[in-house]
């Protein structure tokens, strides 16, 4: 049987976000994670998401890990490829969006990329190529302040234009409405104008399944995980049985936030009220962590297992960037998340089989220090974030980029386990 789409996701988040999206159309969806994890079985997958750690990475590195994914997904006779990054478009002038969009146009021969971050679910929308999160403009949004990626122009034309060589063409929202047909007169048009790259407007479901209907099978597909739900709409399976749905309440939940979004910080700051919380200390992190890891076991293990307990990076953003100015910001980001990692790691020794993790860095270390080499895609919690099994043990992990969910995210997942 062969795999209709082969995903190459930038981060892991982002990765079970799309899984999520296409598997709630009856798709057979297997997640994979990272690029040397490749022993799991395939052969009944109707999709397969190839999750890297490479949003982040500088271009050349980004472009490696891809076409190592490309060459993978070719082997297994994937049908069409996408290559999916977050729908707040995270990557700065010197970001990988462009250089990986590039590379993957020339290793498969594509005549064109199309561009569709828009996730209306989640208020990420784009009109006249400029994208917005709940009606801000992205660099209004929050995004000005990611520590990692900092977002300061919300055009996605401008923003191509710095990474690649090529031109970049538009399929406007009135061509969208204006149905499948006029998308595709443009399409072509853009094409006789030799645009290499097209960014997509899209406000609703409802242009998302319009794009969806009108692209053509030889262009690229690039984005968010709105236009692959739509696609996989298209060609919706019959459920057979139901899908792996959530974990039970065996066992204890471990609740981690590393992501410093505001909306991680106010889902941190909710589920406080209801659950014992520990703040964690960027010092000991760097210099102390061995015996500060032995430390926060020990709270951990001394808590009431429900709700579950929370431990926190989460900090509001005038808070990070004193961080970052006094520690650096990749020495501060990487000594927080491996110490999440290791402690999500310690405390599957003693009992913790659900962990809930806030943050696409913190989640992609973690899936790695775990040792998960793939996921079955699970019940959705809140949209492109589902509970995920591994494939090889009974251990249960919700994965949540870090704007993704409402305040109640951490309760809400809780609340979906079965006695």
């Amino acid at each position: 049987m062969s795999i209709s789409l082969g995903i190459i996701a930038d981060d892991f988040t982002g990765a079970t976000d799309i899984a999520s999206f296409i598997a709630r159309s009856g798709w057979r969806v297997i997640q994979l994670n990272g690029i040397t994890h490749y022993e799991v079985d395939i052969h009944d997958a109707d999709a397969v998401v190839i999750s890297l750690k490479s949003r982040s990475c500088p271009a050349a590195e980004a472009k490696k890990l891809s076409q190592q994914a490309f060459e993978w997904l070719q082997a297994q006779g994937c049908q069409r490829i996408y290559f999916k990054y977050c729908s707040t478009f995270d990557s700065t002038p010197a970001g990988n969006i462009g250089p990986v969009t590039d590379l993957l146009l020339d290793l498969t021969d594509a005549p064109m990329a199309v561009m569709c971050p828009a996730l209306p679910v989640n208020g990420r929308t784009v009109v006249y190529g400029h994208l917005f999160v709940h009606g801000q403009l992205l660099n209004e949004s929050g995004m000005q302040d990611h520590p990692l990626t900092p977002m300061s122009d919300a055009n996605l034309l401008r923003v191509m234009a710095r990474q690649v060589s090529g031109s970049c063409g538009l399929v406007s929202l009135e061509q969208v409405r204006a149905g499948k047909e006029a998308v595709a007169r443009q399409l072509a048009v853009l094409r006789e104008q030799n645009k290499r790259y097209t960014v997509l407007d899209a406000m609703t479901d409802d242009d998302l399944r319009v794009l969806a209907e009108a692209l053509p099978d030889d262009v690229l597909l690039t984005g968010g995980s709105g236009l692959a739900g739509a696609l996989a709409a298209l060609g919706s399976r019959p459920q057979e049985s139901e899908a792996i749905s959530v974990p039970d309440a065996q066992g204890k939940c471990l609740v981690l936030a590393g992501s410093s979004s505001s909306m991680t910080n106010r889902q941190v700051a909710f589920y406080r009220q209801h659950a014992p919380s520990q703040a964690i200390d960027v010092e000991r992190a760097l210099h102390d962590r061995a015996a500060y890891l032995e430390e926060l076991v020990a709270w951990y293990l001394a808590q009431p297992t429900s709700p579950a307990p929370l431990i926190y990076a989460t900090r509001p953003a005038d808070e990070v960037k004193a961080v970052q100015l006094r520690y650096g910001v990749e020495v501060a980001g990487a000594a927080i998340e491996a110490l999440i990692a290791a402690l999500a790691s310690r405390l599957t020794q003693h009992g913790v089989n659900k962990i809930i993790v806030a943050g696409g860095e913190t989640s992609s270390l973690l899936v790695q220090q775990l040792g998960v080499s793939g996921f079955i895609i699970g019940k959705t919690i809140a949209p492109g974030v589902p509970w995920v099994k591994d494939v090889s043990r009974n251990m249960w992990l919700a994965l949540k980029s870090g704007n993704f969910g409402e305040e109640r995210f951490f309760i809400n997942a809780q609340e979906l386990f079965h006695e």
